[in-house]
């Protein structure tokens, strides 16, 4: 059967829909779970390091082939118009910045003559829902489409390995992140998106994003040392790693980088016939608002600026946009509306502001210990001594976690980067250590599911009560804790800030899948003691 998959008028023989499935918004647990059954996007780091990068060599033609099982060629989703985003910080934050300002040019009634009907975008990781990976037009899939572009790829699958006379049990699936690409690049195609983001997961040479042959522009963020048994441990190898996303014909955009890094990048765009440029920050954003309001957000919103500029001037319809360094209207909404959660957020109840990002490398760790240092000095001067109680006497609280990286390092930088930032050897009054399990009772919420850690290890504390060793020698006065669940360290800081005087300031960072399973516990009203008022600023 011929099913139309794109507004470009292609009818494709491929199946839309596969199997009528009975109420499909209804299968959504179904999906995820079946899905929590393939490996996670962790397990192909530890598989490459364990094999000494050679798995790298074949990520491409692998992916390739699974793109044919699902019946696609990787050529087929030129017609999405994609931009190819790679890095080690800021990729998401860069990404949303690029998406909210080409929704600003999405047709309507009131604006007929825009030019793009559905933007696509596609990050990772997710906070409380594997939906929000696959957006379209900044809204996260329904549970009904998620079930349903779900299914129909891994029938996809099914019927392929059937064909071939092949089992059809995972064997004859990918891994997890791979899954859910093909499901991204699928659910696009059906979708009629014309046009989508796509950010990196890690790397880009040989990252499971970069079967896309001809995008209309590349952007790398800012670059850092990150999954170096994948990467490599030097900023150098880091850099030709991301340059890996370049494609000839294609302008490429870079935020600034260390000399070492740019050298990099430069020769591989040379051998590429790209045509690389340095973005520094825009002149004008000293003077807009920015929806992502950390400082080093000007960086990424420059970028994003060049990208979305270069992209939206490749289209046949393209709209007319003032020179540089002017910006359309358009551009400063998209500006100020975007919204990322989780990065820099402020979330308010009672009498505790919860600051919250998912920092979790070295680097993005030290900008939100650079944020959250900010915050406390804005704090200090609505609240001067006279008016509000000294600061051994109001708790400052830290809830922290990050399973799988070296946690101690971690918590020593930000340590370190706070007390330098506030002079005082003591930022915090109380600290938490929790794991990622989101619920005392019911464990982890199912999208929140993590099969790269291990479970024995969760269950002993291991991880949290080095942690806690770790900051004692940090700080032997502040009073810590450790707790098995993120509900039950809401709990904890709730208790702490219970009957104090003023605003409590705990800050919750160290890892995205302690920040997801915070904020669920948090929206569902878990471990409740007052409402949220979130207002929320900013991406690390």
């Amino acid at each position: 059967m011929l099913h139309r998959c794109n507004q470009h008028g292609a009818y494709i023989q491929r199946k839309c829909s596969t199997l009528e499935r009975p109420a499909l918004a209804d299968k959504v647990q179904d999906a995820v779970a079946t899905l929590n059954t393939l490996q996670s996007n962790s397990s192909i780091v530890d598989a490459i390091r364990r094999s000494g990068k050679s798995m790298n060599d074949q990520a491409i033609p692998e992916m390739i082939e699974w793109c044919r099982k699902t019946g696609y060629e990787p050529s087929d989703f030129n017609q999405l118009r994609l931009i190819h985003i790679a890095g080690t910080k800021g990729k998401g934050s860069t990404s949303a910045f690029i998406s909210s300002i080409l929704a600003q040019y999405l047709s309507s009634s009131s604006q007929p003559n825009h030019c793009l009907n559905k933007v696509g975008l596609y990050t990772s990781p997710h906070l409380r829902f594997v939906r929000e990976r696959i957006q379209i037009n900044n809204e996260p899939l329904s549970e009904e489409m998620f079930a349903k572009y779900f299914f129909e790829v891994w029938d996809r699958l099914e019927d392929s390995a059937r064909a071939k006379g092949e089992r059809t049990d995972n064997t004859a699936k990918p891994v997890y992140f791979r899954f859910l690409t093909l499901m991204a690049f699928h659910t696009y195609m059906c979708e009629g998106v014309d046009t989508a983001i796509i950010e990196c997961g890690i790397g880009g040479e040989y990252d499971t994003t970069n079967i896309i042959t001809s995008p209309t522009v590349t952007g790398i963020t800012s670059l850092g040392i990150d999954h170096v048994a994948m990467l490599g441990n030097t900023i150098e190898e880091i850099a030709w790693h991301k340059a890996g996303i370049m494609k000839s014909g294609s302008p490429a955009f870079s935020a600034p980088q260390l000399p070492a890094a740019t050298n990099v990048l430069r020769q591989r765009a040379a051998k590429k016939n790209v045509s690389l440029e340095i973005i520094p920050q825009h002149p004008r954003l000293d003077s807009i608002s920015l929806g992502l309001a950390a400082p080093f957000q000007r960086t990424n919103a420059s970028l994003a600026i060049a990208i979305t500029f270069a992209h939206l001037n490749s289209l046949p319809n393209a709209p007319q946009l003032p020179h540089f360094p002017s910006l359309s209207q358009e551009f400063i909404d998209g500006l100020q509306q975007v919204r990322w959660a989780g990065r820099c957020e402020i979330r308010r109840e009672s009498n505790v502001a919860w600051h919250i990002d998912s920092g979790h490398t070295l680097e993005s760790i030290e900008v939100a210990a650079s944020w959250f240092a900010s915050q406390v000095a804005v704090f200090t001067e609505k609240h001067p001594p006279s008016t509000t109680v000294s600061k051994p006497q109001v708790p400052r609280i830290l809830l922290f976690n990050q399973q799988t990286r070296d946690a101690p390092a971690l918590a020593r930088a930000l340590h370190r980067t706070l007390a330098d930032a506030l002079q005082d050897e003591r930022p915090f009054t109380h600290a938490v250590f929790c794991t990622n399990v989101t619920f005392k009772d019911e464990g982890y919420r199912p999208d929140l599911v993590s099969l790269n850690t291990s479970q024995e290890k969760v269950e002993a504390l291991e991880v949290q009560k080095g942690l806690q060793s770790a900051w004692r020698e940090l700080d032997e006065q502040t009073e810590v804790k450790v707790e098995g669940t993120i509900e039950g360290a809401v709990e904890w800081v709730r208790e702490v800030a219970r009957g104090t005087e003023g605003e409590v300031m705990a800050l919750v960072t160290g890892s995205v899948h302690l920040v997801g399973g915070f904020l669920e516990v948090l929206e569902t009203g878990r471990a409740t003691d007052g409402d949220g008022d979130g207002n929320g600023n900013g991406n690390s």
